[in-house]
């Protein structure tokens, strides 16, 4: 028997008109690339969300159309976040620290239909255009005169998108598993994948985030996302802030300890989130002025362990830290940190024994570990195993890429992270390990299996491997181990020049180390494990 209760499609435009609505006052604080600091409230900015969305569909966006974004933390992506979906359409935010070749390969795999970008990244999108599709349409996110001069590229100003179009709309109403967002993740190998997310699991999402967030969710505070909007709808804030009553304070492009310090006092930020290596340079910042920004009292975590001694620092200064786990295919929170209440009153040596972990699951995730063989591990805080999610916040697949997908889950259905976990039995998770052939650097996956290949395309080198190795600021950084095919061993520059064409500057190796042999198993594998503890007490050369 069924119940007989109404069903209405769960649906990304209801949120910010639930929040223009119920939250009159919520602002949105902009630090903007012209230069200056935009604010308006939650009913404007629906209403220029509603104009946008009119214009949309008058240059013939339709449903299921791809939308890119190459932008910064600021209001007119979060209207692109919600105009696009709110008409069908799907919005895939770029990463603009990806290669060129791995940008072309997304905007071409995707098959975008309109590219918006900020004025910092025309030079970036001038020098790939050629591989770019040829019928895309190029918008700038800029007022008119502020519009970049001698553009190499036919492009549209943004705000000539919204002028003369209607502040209402009637949202159409579809599937709530219609597709609403695309965000692209580097894998251990290979082209980026996508994870292509509903209307359905972003609102549970969004929802989700409140509920076990507690620390974070107070109406009518500011909460500050550091972490992109372009990185998995910035851990979507842009979604639980209106639907909560927070209003957002947007940091553009300067998230160095010094701008964020003085942005957040200005404006009295409540909360903020972002990874470590963030708020490494925002404490350095603190311990400069000797006090914490204006009301600051919250610090969420996330995409690398952070360090100990920086929870403890932000504790010591007033701040709660919450340490969560999450990433691109879990949309991306599946933990929170947020203490029990039980432990209020603990010492702060035995919080910090549980903020360093990577906190308990979300309702509507579920974990388990597994051992080689895929058999369950117990929950018991003792065993280990490599840990695999579940739930309507997680990827069942990955955007048009079969071989992936049929690679990403088990004969259960549960997406294989590649983490290696413990879980204690109060649902505590501890990350042990990473997949032995990544590399987290700054928040952001390197692939080492992609860096050796290519290594060893070089004419010098019989074999490589690349490992990951401790750093102070960003966590961790690859080195190259590499065998000499003769006798020549090209230096650091020579081996960075090679590879730069298909990576990133910030991908590619800080050291190569030159080896007669390389480790193996029993299998002829190459021994991460074996290099990492030869390596164990390399130190990094910005440190020595």
């Amino acid at each position: 028997m069924k119940g007989m209760m109404m069903q209405r499609p769960l649906r990304i435009s209801d949120i910010l008109e639930f929040g223009a609505e119920q939250y009159q006052h919520g602002e949105i604080v902009s630090v903007r690339t012209e230069g200056d600091i935009h604010r308006y409230t939650y009913p404007e900015a629906a209403a220029r969300t509603r104009q946008l969305a009119n214009g949309l569909l008058a240059h013939g966006i339709e449903l299921g159309d791809r939308v890119a974004t190459l932008a910064w933390n600021g209001y007119r992506h979060f209207e692109l976040y919600y105009a696009i979906s709110g008409i069908g359409a799907i919005c895939h935010t770029i990463n603009p620290r990806l290669s060129p070749e791995q940008l072309i390969y997304i905007v071409n795999h995707a098959e975008d239909k309109v590219l918006f970008l900020d004025t910092t990244f025309v030079p970036l999108i001038a020098a790939v255009k050629d591989h770019l599709p040829k019928d895309l349409t190029y918008v700038i996110m800029s007022d008119k005169d502020k519009m970049p001069k001698d553009m190499p590229f036919e492009a549209l100003c943004y705000e000539d998108l919204l002028e003369g179009q209607p502040a209402t709309i009637d949202w159409p109403e579809f599937d709530e598993n219609t597709a609403c967002g695309l965000c692209y993740t580097s894998g251990t190998t290979g082209h980026p994948k996508g994870a292509l997310y509903s209307h359905r699991s972003t609102v549970l999402h969004a929802m989700m985030i409140i509920v076990m967030q507690t620390s974070s969710f107070v109406e009518g505070s500011k909460v500050l996302p550091v972490v992109p909007l372009f990185h998995v709808n910035a851990w979507g804030l842009p979604y639980s802030a209106p639907l909560s009553g927070l209003s957002i304070v947007f940091p553009g492009s300067a998230l160095d300890g010094p701008s964020l310090f003085k942005l957040m006092d200005d404006e009295g930020v409540y909360s903020a989130w972002g990874v470590p290596t963030i708020w490494m340079g925002l404490m350095a910042e603190i311990q400069s002025q000797g006090r914490m920004p204006k009301g600051f009292k919250d610090v969420v975590v996330g995409g690398s362990a952070a360090p100990r001694s920086l929870i403890k620092a932000f504790e010591e200064h007033g701040a709660s830290v919450s340490h969560a786990w999450g990433m691109t295919e879990t949309s991306p929170v599946g933990s929170h940190g947020v203490l029990p209440a039980w432990m209020a009153d603990a010492p702060l040596e035995e919080q910090l024994d549980i903020k360093q972990k990577q906190g308990r699951r979300c309702f509507g995730v579920e974990f388990k570990i597994v051992d080689e063989d895929g058999k369950r591990q117990p929950h018991d805080g003792k065993a280990i195993g490599e840990l695999f999610v579940r739930g309507n916040t997680v990827v069942s697949g990955y955007f048009n890429n079969e071989e992936a997908s049929a690679k990403a889950l088990d004969p259960e259905g549960w997406f294989g992270t590649g983490d290696v976990a413990s879980i204690e039995p109060g649902g505590l998770l501890v990350i042990q390990d990473r997949a032995k052939d990544l590399v987290k650097s700054g928040g952001e996956w390197i692939s080492s299996i992609d860096l050796e290949n290519l290594a060893m395309a070089h004419p010098a080198i019989s074999n490589a491997a690349v490992i990951a190795v401790p750093h102070k600021k960003w966590d961790e950084r690859p080195i190259l181990v590499a065998v000499a095919a003769g006798a020549e061993k090209p230096d650091l520059a020579e081996l960075q020049a090679h590879m730069e064409e298909h990576f990133a500057k910030w991908q590619l190796p800080d050291d190569v180390i030159w080896v007669d042999a390389l480790p193996l198993t029993a299998t002829g594998k190459v021994s991460k494990l074996t290099l990492r503890q030869t390596f164990a007490d390399y130190v990094h050369p910005d440190e020595r």
